[in-house]
């Protein structure tokens, strides 16, 4: 495809991005125009009880548009979060909750916001492959995982009463495993094609950044084993002492030119 030609793609597509953005809009500010803010706020709550998230979805987009203030407008931003998530809409649900957040920092419920962008940044990337293949996460792009645990993290330090708190904790202990076994998966990576300083950084920052994760104990050992290659020998009994302080039966086999 030519330059010319590629040019020519992204302008059709954004332009139809602007017609649907356009025409989403439209629909929103003429809708349900009989009825009250409150009318409309109470049917989309009862569709969203009823589980018709789509009916629910456009009554509180549409009460957002035509009365972007009052108490029932904040509240069907709430809802409109959840509804958008359960209908795996999960972009749109990180979006809502970003909104709600900038909107209403000190709203009583803002915790739940923080909560539902974290779940939705970790199932955008995460939990629906997660459901349907065996597949290592280590080894995919963590721009989402990182993101998810950010948030979980913001909830439990900023809100440590929050009902969502203990949620949000435990999803933080998997998200960081998994965090550090990616930095693990790179520094073997970077072992294996015998660029040990490249592993030896690895192996520090995942020991110093993820004390208590499971793969500590293999980073401290390819951080032994890229000293032992470099001939730091120092630095190698410094990092082997560590190492068997903390795992005492750990066995290093040095003859191994490989790491798994």
């Amino acid at each position: 495809m030519n330059k010319n030609l590629k040019l020519a793609c992204l302008t059709i597509l954004s332009l139809g991005l602007l017609t649907a953005c356009s025409t989403a809009s439209t629909d929103a500010a003429d809708a349900y125009k009989g009825e009250s803010a409150h009318e409309i706020y109470v049917k989309g709550r009862t569709a969203l009880l009823d589980k018709s998230y789509t009916d629910a979805i456009k009554r509180f987009e549409a009460l957002d548009v035509q009365y972007p203030y009052g108490s029932d407008t904040e509240n069907a931003q709430l809802y409109l979060i959840y509804a958008y998530y359960m209908k795996d809409e999960y972009i749109l649900t990180a979006s809502a909750a970003d909104r709600f957040i900038r909107l209403h920092p000190t709203h009583p419920h803002v915790d739940y916001a923080y909560y539902m962008r974290g779940l939705a940044a970790y199932f955008q990337n995460i939990g629906a492959l997660e459901r349907l293949f065996n597949i290592d996460l280590t080894t995919r792009d963590l721009t989402q995982v990182q993101k998810s645990f950010n948030d979980f993290s913001l909830l439990v330090a900023r809100f440590p009463t929050s009902p969502y708190a203990a949620s949000a904790h435990q999803y933080m202990i998997y998200l960081r495993n998994i965090l550090a076994n990616h930095e693990l998966r790179v520094g073997q990576y970077y072992y294996n094609r015998k660029a040990y300083v490249a592993a030896a950084n690895r192996a520090t920052g995942l020991v110093a950044q993820f004390q208590g994760a499971p793969a500590v104990v293999d980073g401290l050992v390819l951080l032994v084993k890229s000293y032992h290659k470099l001939g730091l020998t120092k630095l190698e009994q410094d990092a082997l002492a560590l190492l068997h302080y903390n795992y005492p039966d750990v066995k290093i086999d040095y003859d191994a030119n490989y790491v798994l």
